[in-house]
């Protein structure tokens, strides 16, 4: 039995986290918990992707004597959990090559080693459970592995302020979803899934479990107004797992929602659509201007998740809106280019968090201002970062296009829908997701040049050295994905079809049967796109190009001076900065997205002082709604401080009245 095997993996891991704490200290402890994690991850995967092409159908549910009385804890593979399964344990694998080499340079690997495959473990838990309380737990599990990882450097005040925040917006998620599942077990308590799934659900309660869902999941994908922990923690764990949590453990948020919303739920209503279709676009817009503003590298990719976990809610609001009107096609569209958007942001995130753990390794710096001409001293991470680069801005034929292709492609089927509300609202969420793809590449435009183009703007960046082999290794991986992704798009489409086919009742039709392996989501007349004829006439042009040029353009060598922009000092400080790059951005975006202030102080001609421009930007979330809150809990806990100090006679007091008003209530209750 499939569940059987991975839940036996799931047990190894937990085991090699006891492995991890007793050899800590030993040689070799990073190789042997790393290269176990790999085998395990590879084993799931290669169960995962069996069960999701070869048998589709789900599995009786295994049940274990753990967990509730009544019911234990039940674990299932069916489509669903198959494919988030295979998205985990590839991201896990790739991490675990990667920190094969990553690892040896880590300064407190006794802090690390204990909790990775505890993490791991507790990823493919939530996707494997097969009732409210085993997820739940699997949930909290993963969560408190994770936070472990993130205050793995505690030393630095800013990494132990980001557990913290993680921490609490954890425990506030966690809150969200225990509310969602006793609303959906109902008096009778029924907490398995095959029961929460036959029960019938009134439209109010219904609506209130996706509202808590959306809270609930989001927190932990990172949808704003929740996403506040997200560009904290993220940079401060260590880079394969900041690709672990940015790239993998957002999914299994993801998963969370499309369980809840798609699977247990039932049929939708309108309404659904509209609500998680706004907040989706809001935090896909709002996440690429924060990561444009970014100088730290490893935040500016946090910020970018936040972006890319918005596009994957925009596809899944459509496909919740199609579903409702009964438009089965569109819904499948819709769905299928979440999923796909959800495994094709694992590929790139985790290759680009990748990169900025070979700089970091290399130069001790995350402040690109201070990085520069790595592309001489790392030419292979430049190369390989240079792919994540194209991939996470949607251009062909790389994967990153093809899911928001599609999901362009389910929005111009809007018009098909009967509700005016939705009919006004998709195409201004279209609009508002082709300027985050915009944005998206104007910033990792940025984010590569600034770091790897030009000349080092400092010591550490001048001393640079590539990166080891193993690490590398990881990173090809990644981007052999992000290619072929990008070139067979009809085989991972293929793929999907079981999962989508299971929650919308409708799957896209087969596409590696088409010409030339083409894609056709809707029908020839209107659309299709073909990746490997567009790599194909990319890698002619580009050969030809360079063969035209050294045959016809320079027949003999010859050396000149390049062309010095009337600055004849190769001094770095007349380079471009990253700050520079995004002005233009910020002078249209700032004042409303970020309440930016400028304030600038030129000396009058003959004065000696230097000019100086300071600029202010705030964070408008965190100012609005959670500064107010932090704000009365220091008011209330200052009031309630008084407490302690009260006599014994007033404490008893308390307690009297205290009494009094319990009894009250009590009899007053219907």
């Amino acid at each position: 039995m499939a569940v059987g095997a991975v839940l036996t993996c799931v047990a190894a891991l937990l085991a090699l986290a006891g492995v991890g704490v007793i050899a800590q200290s030993r040689s070799g402890a990073s190789r042997l918990v790393y290269s176990a994690c790999l085998a395990l991850c590879g084993v799931i995967l290669a169960v995962a992707l069996s069960r999701l092409v070869a048998a589709p159908g789900p599995e009786p549910a295994l049940t274990l004597p753990v967990g509730l009385p009544w019911i234990g804890a039940r674990f299932r593979i069916d489509a669903l959990t198959a494919f988030f399964l295979a998205v985990i344990n590839f991201g896990a694998a790739a991490a675990s090559l990667y920190a094969l080499g990553y690892g040896e340079h880590e300064e407190h690997p006794g802090r690390v080693l204990p909790f990775y495959p505890a993490f791991l473990a507790g990823m493919n838990l939530v996707v494997l459970a097969d009732d409210a309380f085993s997820f739940l737990v699997a949930w909290e599990f993963m969560s408190l592995a994770s936070w472990a990882l993130v205050v793995a450097h505690h030393r630095e005040a800013d990494n132990v302020r980001a557990g913290y925040i993680y921490l609490l917006m954890a425990s506030f998620g966690t809150l969200m979803l225990l509310l969602a599942f006793g609303l959906l077990a109902g008096p009778a308590g029924s907490y398995a899934f095959g029961d929460i799934r036959a029960a019938e659900h009134a439209e109010w309660l219904a609506g209130l479990v996706l509202l808590l869902a959306l809270v609930g999941t989001g927190s932990k994908a990172g949808l704003v107004p929740l996403h506040v922990w997200l560009p904290l923690a993220h940079p401060a764990a260590p880079s394969h797992v900041s690709a672990l949590m940015s790239g993998v453990m957002t999914k299994v948020a993801v998963y969370g929602f499309v369980r809840i919303t798609f699977d247990l739920l039932g049929t939708p209503s309108w309404w659904w659509g509209l609500a998680v279709l706004g907040l989706g676009s809001l935090t896909a817009v709002l996440g690429v201007l924060y990561a444009l503003m970014q100088r730290d590298l490893k935040r500016l990719l946090a910020y970018s998740t936040v972006e890319n976990v918005g596009i994957i809610f925009i596809g899944l609001g459509l496909a919740l809106a199609f579903k409702a009107s009964g438009l089965a096609a569109p819904a499948a569209l819709a769905l299928t280019a979440a999923l796909f958007h959800v495994l094709n942001h694992s590929f790139f995130k985790s290759l680009l968090f990748f990169g900025a753990g070979a700089v970091l390794t290399s130069t001790g710096e995350r402040d690109i201002e201070k990085l520069g001409g790595l592309i001489r001293r790392m030419p292979q991470v430049a190369f390989l970062f240079l792919g994540g680069c194209l991939a996470i801005s949607a251009l062909p034929p790389l994967n990153g296009f093809v899911s928001e292709w599609l999901l362009f492609q389910a929005i111009l089927l809007s018009p098909d829908l009967p509700q005016w509300g939705l009919k006004l609202t998709i195409p201004a969420a279209g609009a508002m997701l082709a300027l985050a793809a915009a944005l998206s590449a104007a910033c990792f435009v940025r984010a590569f040049g600034i770091t790897f183009l030009g000349r080092p703007r400092s010591m550490e960046a001048q001393a640079a050295v590539e990166t080891d082999p193993l690490s590398r290794a990881g990173m090809f991986l990644l981007l052999a994905a992000c290619l072929v992704a990008g070139i067979l798009p009809g085989v991972v489409i293929d793929a999907i079809a079981p999962v989508v086919e299971a929650q919308v009742g409708l799957k896209m039709p087969p596409q590696t049967s088409n010409a030339w392996l083409s894609i056709i989501p809707i029908a020839e007349s209107r659309s299709s796109y073909n990746g490997l004829l567009v790599f194909s006439f990319i890698v002619f042009s580009t050969l030809l190009a360079v063969e035209v040029i050294h045959r016809f353009a320079s027949r003999a060598l010859r050396r000149a001076a390049p062309w010095d922009c009337g600055y004849p000092q190769p001094s770095p400080v007349t380079q471009y900065t990253a700050d520079s790059f995004a002005q233009p951005i910020r002078r249209v975006f700032g004042e409303i997205a970020f309440l930016a202030r400028e304030r600038v102080e030129m000396p009058p001609p003959g004065d000696a002082r230097p000019a100086r421009l300071e600029v202010r930007m705030h964070d408008l979330v965190w100012q609005v709604l959670y500064a107010p809150i932090q704000g009365w809990i220091q008011l209330g806990a200052e009031k309630l401080n008084h407490l302690q100090f009260l006599t014994i006679r007033r404490y008893l007091s308390l307690v009297f009245l205290a009494l009094v008003a319990l009894l009250l209530m009590v009899a007053i209750w219907p």
